[in-house]
This record gives structure tokens, C-alpha cells and sequence, in this order.
């Protein structure tokens, strides 16, 4: 089974029983605003990548890292804090 990063984040959450928007931009839509320093496990981050706006999402893990998923390299763990991720960040959101 394949996933885009929004896809992936949407089935994890289906499967606590949440149901969320399919696209990225969608997602960044709900849920309550969380600071960087204030990141829990389970919240939702979002990315500027390759467009304007919001074009990439995942979930924080803690430790400063969180996982997504492409349709290209599969599902990883990356680091928020430093490097691409940190430079392409645009917000985060907590569901739970």
C-alpha cells in the first residue's frame, strides 16, 4: 500500500476513529494552532515544498522528529528542528 503524506495521515487517524480532510491544505484547515515549542506527539506539522502554501504534512513523533510519507520513498522519520524541514515549516495543528 502506497500513501501521499496527506493520505497516510489520514489513515492513521482513521484508524483512532478521526476522520480528516484528504488534502494537505485541507488538513491544515482544522484542528487548534501549536507552536513549534509547544509540539506533542500525535500533532500534525505542515510544509511549504514545492508550491505556495501548504503542499506537505506529517506527524510529530517527539524528540524533534515526526514521520510522513511520499509516493516516491515510502513512510520515514525525518527532523523538524534542523535543515529543509525546518526552513520549508508552516505551522502545526493538534486533533486529538
Amino acid at each position: 500500500m502506497a500513501f501521499d503524506c496527506s493520505g497516510f495521515i489520514r489513515f492513521v487517524y482513521a484508524r483512532g476513529g478521526i476522520a480528516l480532510p484528504r488534502s494537505a491544505d485541507e488538513q491544515y484547515n482544522v484542528g487548534k494552532n501549536v507552536s513549534m515549542d509547544s509540539l506533542k506527539p500525535g500533532d500534525l506539522v505542515f510544509f511549504s515544498t514545492y508550491e505556495k502554501g501548504v503542499s506537505h504534512s506529517g506527524i510529530y513523533v517527539g524528540n524533534g522528529s515526526f514521520i510522513s510519507a511520499t509516493t516516491s520513498r515510502g513512510v520515514a522519520v525525518a527532523d523538524l528542528m534542523h535543515g529543509y524541514w525546518r526552513e520549508h515549516y508552516v505551522g502545526a495543528k493538534r486533533i486529538l
